[in-house]
């Protein structure tokens, strides 16, 4: 396992993190403690929750992943050799992801979701806190185009960055990130922070894969020139580009045959870009979800790649990724069937 240096920070991070929005809902509490003694086992040091997990969100089991990952924490008293990122809901975008009433991003919430996440951890502090999605409405979770609009935030990201400078400050977490943002975004907080003297965000968790590059049009740039790198979830798109979905398949237990509303990569340009990509993989001689994510890791504005699993063997595949890189030739054969499927699923 290769440790990277998060720019502006001293975070050392595995080039594998380990994500775990499934424990909870696919995976039972074992489940969950077999797949975190197995990645630190093989040197993951980037653990990544969210007050939200699991997904799907419901009443019944929000918080199920913290309390999973707090208890194993507990057990295995390893805390301090960890990296323990966890994520601030960003407001309610329907009611099956409202936590809290008034759900914004302003001190009370975050000061509130902080302290339960940490109670459920079991920790006093985080290496991380990320805001989980923005205040304002704007292109992400599956939307590329952004939509002019009228609506004004009701809580600005400068009382959001203020609400977790504050945090900082009484020790509760040593550095801040962003998840689903854009580049006027990420840009807005940099401006902010260094304008009225706050902390730095120092990463980005955003949705990247060979089927959704969409990073590569402005955050890229951004990533480069400010040190903002990227933790890559879903690079997997939801196990799509292992191909077992192909032709309409539905594997018993898999994430898309349980859950319905995951439509996000199962449009008609997204499955032919996928059934190209596993050809590629074949013609190579390479596991389909390994050669994918070796197309992640090797970029260079990607600090982690967040791996998400539902069995132990899955994920023990996904780590074996590590020994695979990509040849020129894989990597420009990749590239052509990206020009042909640009953006199939945003």
């Amino acid at each position: 396992m290769h440790y990277h240096r998060i720019p502006h920070s001293s975070l050392e991070i595995s080039q594998l993190g380990l994500g775990t929005m499934t424990f909870g809902e696919q995976n039972s509490e074992a489940d969950a403690h077999a797949q975190l003694d197995y990645a630190v086992s093989q040197g993951i040091n980037l653990i990544d929750v969210a007050e939200m997990y699991p997904v799907p969100p419901r009443p019944e089991t929000q918080g199920l992943t913290e309390t999973y990952v707090g208890n194993w924490l507990a057990k295995r008293g390893n805390r301090e050799k960890l990296i323990v990122a966890s994520k601030v809901s960003g407001p309610s975008r329907n009611n099956d992801n409202a936590i809290r009433p008034n759900q914004v991003l302003d001190r009370k919430n975050i000061r509130e979701a902080l302290d339960t996440s940490l109670k459920r951890l079991q920790t006093d502090y985080l290496d991380l806190y990320q805001v989980h999605w923005p205040q304002r409405p704007t292109n992400c979770f599956g939307k590329l185009g952004y939509t002019w609009t009228d609506t004004t935030p009701p809580v600005t990201l400068l009382e959001t960055l203020e609400a977790l400078a504050e945090c900082q400050r009484a020790g509760k977490i040593r550095y801040i990130g962003v998840s689903n943002e854009t580049a006027f975004g990420v840009m807005r907080y940099l401006h902010l922070a260094e304008k009225h003297d706050l902390p730095r965000i120092v990463t980005i968790q955003n949705p990247y894969s060979l089927v959704n590059r969409s990073f590569e049009v402005g955050l890229a740039e951004v990533s480069q020139y400010e040190g903002v790198e990227l933790l890559a979830y879903s690079c997997l798109a939801f196990g799509v580009l292992t191909g077992k979905y192909l032709n309409g398949a539905q594997p018993a237990g898999a994430r898309n045959t349980l859950f319905s509303r995951f439509t996000r990569y199962s449009g008609e340009q997204t499955q032919k870009a996928v059934a190209a990509y596993v050809e590629i993989a074949k013609r190579h001689g390479l596991d389909p979800a390994q050669m994918a994510l070796a197309f992640v890791r090797q970029q260079a504005f990607v600090a982690s790649t967040l791996l998400g699993a539902t069995t132990l063997e899955q994920l023990k595949t996904n780590v074996e990724s590590l020994n695979v890189t990509l040849s020129e030739e894989v990597l420009a054969e990749l590239e052509a069937v990206h020009q042909v499927y640009t953006y199939p699923a945003p």
